[in-house]
């Protein structure tokens, strides 16, 4: 399976997720889901169950190529809170804000401010192989959100590996890309199916 243009199905109704993937893997031609699919809910207890359960059912759908992801924040004070809940940590329609409201304000109840973004990156081919990938970045949360790049927690994670204070929404997207969780999957998510071919 070469990459060459492959059209690949993005399990995803997240916007801020399909144009970062458009950035990561622009080897590939990302389609976007259609509106007739109906998405599972997140309900698993990994964040590699939910991305296999969505991309399982594109896939399925559509008869293509499907890939999705599931992703979260980490925090260590919480014992790895929020977690696959991430998205909804504030109620189910939570808005960004308000999720990251929540977790600066938990984890500011706390001396350990270290956090992990973590994201599994699943692919359902046409003939039913799956791969999953996992990236990991680890970092600690501000104290307060700075920087308008990015989406989610962006505004208050600093990663550890750029030895600065910039959090994700400071930073350049290609810098970014380079070490986040997402980036790190869906790179290795691309060497398996090019491995594949």
């Amino acid at each position: 399976m070469s990459a060459g243009r492959q059209p690949l199905v993005v399990a995803t109704r997240n916007q801020h997720k399909l144009a970062e993937l458009h950035e990561i893997l622009a080897d590939y031609e990302l389609l976007p889901l259609p509106a007739r699919i109906e998405l599972p809910p997140e309900d698993g207890e990994t964040f590699a169950a939910n991305a296999l359960g969505k991309a399982r059912a594109a896939s399925a759908a559509t008869g293509l190529h499907a890939i999705a992801d599931d992703s979260g924040i980490e925090a260590s004070a919480l014992g790895g809170r929020p977690g696959v809940r991430s998205a909804r940590y504030a109620g189910e329609d939570a808005t960004d804000e308000e999720n990251l409201r929540l977790l600066l304000t938990e984890v500011g109840r706390h001396d350990d401010r270290s956090v992990a973004y973590v994201c599994a990156m699943a692919s359902v081919s046409a003939d039913g192989t799956e791969v999953v990938e996992q990236g990991r970045c680890e970092g600690r949360l501000a104290e307060s959100p700075r920087g308008a790049g990015g989406f989610g927690y962006d505004p208050a994670f600093v990663p550890d590996e750029l030895d600065g204070e910039l959090t994700m929404a400071e930073i350049s997207p290609a810098n970014k890309h380079s070490i986040s969780h997402r980036g790190r999957a869906a790179r290795a998510l691309a060497e398996r199916l090019r491995g594949a071919g």
